[in-house]
Parts: C-alpha cells; structure tokens; sequence
C-alpha cells in the first residue's frame, strides 16, 4: 500500500501545473542540498581534530557532548520556521476501503524521511567513524550514534506538534528561552548538565533505550492526534469560530486609505501567515547584535549600515515583497471596485512607513552601542522610509503567488515565487545602503556616510508622488496577469 501512495503522489508532482516552471529552481534546491551535505560531511571528519587542537586536555567527544544541547534546540527552532511538513490530501481516501492506520502511518513515515533528518547525521556518522578509527568502544559508539538518530527524529515529531498547536510552541520557547538565559548569565551550566547527560549515553550502551522511548512516545502522540481528526465530516464540516469585531476609527484619520488600512490590519490581526510575519520582524530587532558585538564588524563599517536596513526594515521587507500577494483570496474581487489602484498602493506604504517608526522607536535601547551606531539606525530608517519602501512595493508586483493567509510559510514550501527579476530587485535593497555610506565615508569620513544615506531617504521622499506614478504604472499593466496567477489552481 505504501508503494501505492507513493506512486500517487508522484504522479500528482510530476503532472502538476508547475512541474516544469519550477524545474530550474528545483535543480538549484538539488544543488544546494548536496552543498550543506559536503559541509555537514567535511564538518564531521574534521570535528575531532579541530576539538583536539583547540582542547588539548579534553576528550573530543565529551566536548562535543556539551555542545550537542544547543545543536538540538538549533536544530527545533531551525525545523519551525524552515521545515515543510508533508502533506497528503486524505479525503480521497476516507470514502474507499482503507484503514485509517495505514494512511497515518505512511503520513508519518514521509516526514522520517525529511532532509532535516538526514542532513545531521551527516555530520554524526562520519564523527562516529573517526571515532572508531581512534580507539573508541565500537559497540558504544553504534549505540551513541543511534542515539543521536533517535532524537533527530524525535524533533522531527516535536516540531509537527509545535506547527500543530500554537500553546504547546508558546511552552517549548519559553522554556529553550530560560535554558539559554540561564547558561548567558552564569546562573547555572546548562551546557555542562546537559554534557554530562550526553555523554553518559555513551558510556553506558542501554541508554540507548532513552532517546528510542522518546521517539517513540512522540510517534504515539502524533498518530493519537492525526487520528483524533481522521473522520470524513471533521476533513469536510467548515468550522465557525467566533470573530471579534474592531472598528479601528483611529485610522479614518488617514481618509481615502483608511478602508485598505482597516483591511490589513485586521488581515494581520486574524491570520497565522501575517502573524509570522509581525514575529519575525521583532526578531529583526535584534538583528544588530550579530553586528554590533563583535569587533570584526566594527572595523567593517559598510557592514553595520548593512545590519542598521534590518534593524528598522524587518516588516517592510517581509510585508512588503507580498504586495499583492496578501489579497489574493480575493484579489479579482477587490479589483473589480470602483477604486483607485493608487489609493491601494499608498495604504500599503503607510502601513510599511508606520511599521519602520515603530521599530525604530524600539531600538532605542541600541543608544547603549554609542551615538555613531545609533545615528546609523536612524539613517538606516530614513533609508527604509524613503527609498527601500518603494523598492520593495516595485518588487511586489513581480511576486504573483498566491498567500494562504491561515497556513504558516515554510522555506522551500512554494517554489513558484522565484523569479530572476526578483534577485535583481533585491540588490539595490542590501547593496544599495552599503554604496550609499561607503563612498562618502572612505573618501571623507563616517559622519559623511551617515548623512548620505539618511539624505537618500529624504530624497525619495520628496520625489515620493514620481515614484508612486511609475509603480502604480507597472501593477496597473500586470494587473490581469495577477488576477490569473491568483486564480491558477496548483
């Protein structure tokens, strides 16, 4: 049965719509996963020669024990916001006489055989390996390297609980969260606790037992949920949920926007996808530590004007490259009201302008990196405001992949979004600010390269109603291309 629905489900790929549209990025998807394979390959090999040159009077192996709690909550928080769960459309078989077991089963099985499960132990087994060539027990080693199988697939089952139900995400972060502070301000070494634990799996070769246990009881709970809702009117019946109504008057303020801006913020406020995207661009608040705590990068200045685009710009590039993407559910009906395509526009910019203040507003607390790092920020926010906003409302339009707005997105879950044109677009937005600030700064001085790029930013302002003109122009020439694509069933 196995090998049926495999074959199924190949013929559903290959005859797809987008099969062959999506075939060069496919390829390069190919290409990069053999890339991280040899690195993750090289990695392992070199691992324990690199630990014993570094830590000359320690095992190899318990230092990487120390180590491996951290890989492990990597490796969730990697998995959530990257990994594509398998799906598989189960009301055709509801209705034909096949157990409810074998389909959950197969469901499950397809996300054992995720690349996020095989890509570590690409660097585990050949590890393994050096390990026996160096005189480790052989036995020990076979069971530590099971081990660490075991709970690379039990993540793979925690992170289909964590994508499943939103409270139990909630818990699991606030406790990896605790974990890492307790470590980052001495108050207790989770690191070594957590060493010590590892590596008593390898000295004594039942503990094996633990991991697999674990394994197994996130297999039982996973297939206890799938099968809670394995009935043909739960995969059918329409859910009513009750909605809370918000006026938002505030925003009639902003006069013939104010219905598109009512609409947004209530698409943000009811939704998962723009959800996500409200989280990861708090997450891009912090994007400046990378940046500015080591002293590489300060010696490096084009690279902090870099890191200062992120710091205020984290929603305006995420919100922004998915205009119009985020009224695709119903796009031809909006484009089929008397309104202009301009008002339209503006509503998205303000909303991107607003979400930019309040970032940087919000790093504010970056003062503590000095006035020169600050001031960078802030130029950096005018930058978004005034030029990089209509960069990334340019780039919208050559974006015409429909949003779900109640599914959460995945890295390499929809390949139908890449466009050649759209990496062109994304040059002048990470390369621009760079240029902008260095060439005044290498020929006068950094203050200059500062008041370059805040002057950019005020520049694309005052020629803000010339920019509208041109790219109300080119969604106004692929405005029925637009409709189609939306409409254009996978």
């Amino acid at each position: 049965m196995f090998k049926r629905f495999l074959s199924l489900e190949w013929k559903q790929f290959s005859r797809s719509s987008y099969f062959e549209k999506g075939l060069a990025i496919k390829i390069l998807l190919i290409l990069a996963a053999l890339y991280f394979i040899a690195c993750f390959t090289v990695l392992g090999v070199m691992a324990f020669f690199m630990i014993e040159d570094g830590f000359p009077n320690q095992d190899p192996l318990v230092v990487v024990s120390n180590f491996l709690i951290f890989w492990f909550m990597a490796d969730l928080a990697f998995r959530f916001f990257m990994q594509q769960l398998p799906i598989m459309n189960i009301k055709p078989y509801m209705i034909i006489p096949i157990k409810r077991e074998t389909v959950i089963h197969y469901l499950l099985g397809k996300t054992t055989f995720s690349f996020f499960n095989i890509l570590p132990m690409f660097f585990f087994l050949p590890f393994s390996v050096v390990l026996l060539v160096q005189g480790y027990e052989p036995l020990l080693v076979i069971c530590w390297f099971f081990s660490m199988l075991f709970f690379t697939i039990s993540l793979n089952y925690l992170n289909f609980l964590l994508n499943k139900n939103n409270k139990f995400f909630y818990v699991i972060l606030s406790i990896l969260a605790g974990l890492v502070l307790l470590e980052y301000f001495e108050v207790y070494p989770i690191s070594e606790s957590a060493g010590i634990f590892f590596y008593t799996i390898y000295q004594k070769w039942y503990a094996v037992s633990i991991p697999m246990l674990l394994m197994i009881l996130l297999y039982r709970r996973n297939y206890k949920f799938i099968r809670e809702s394995f009935y043909l009117d739960d995969a059918i019946r329409k859910e009513s949920q009750e909605v809370s109504s918000s006026n938002l008057g505030f925003l009639n303020r902003f006069g013939d926007i104010a219905p598109f801006l009512k609409n947004d913020v209530k698409l943000i406020m009811r939704n998962a996808r723009p959800k996500q995207v409200m989280l990861m661009s708090f997450l891009f608040l912090f994007y400046g530590l990378i940046f500015y705590t080591v002293d590489t990068y300060k010696d490096s200045p084009a690279f902090l004007a870099f890191a200062s685009i992120f710091v205020t710009g984290g929603f305006l590039l995420s919100f922004g490259q998915l205009v119009p993407s985020w009224d695709s559910e119903y796009y031809k009906l909006l484009m089929s009201q008397n309104i202009p395509y301009r008002k339209y526009l503006e509503s998205k910019w303000y909303l991107m302008v607003v979400a930019v203040v309040v970032s940087f507003i919000l790093s504010t607390p970056y003062l503590y990196f000095g006035y020169k790092i600050y001031s960078m920020i802030a130029a950096g926010a005018l930058f978004n405001i005034g030029l990089n906003s209509f960069i990334t409302l340019y780039g919208g339009v050559l974006n015409r992949v429909p949003v779900e707005l109640n599914v959460k997105a995945k890295a390499f879950s929809n390949t139908q979004g890449f466009n050649p044109t759209q990496l062109l677009i994304a040059l002048p937005k990470m390369a621009g600010p760079m240029l902008i600030f260095y060439i005044p700064y290498k020929l006068i001085n950094f203050e200059a390269g500062i008041l370059a790029l805040a002057l950019s930013g005020i520049l694309g302002l005052v020629f803000k109603k010339f920019f509208f003109n041109q790219i109300e122009k080119v969604y106004q020439k692929g405005k029925y291309k637009t409709i189609a694509a939306f409409d254009e069933k996978k």
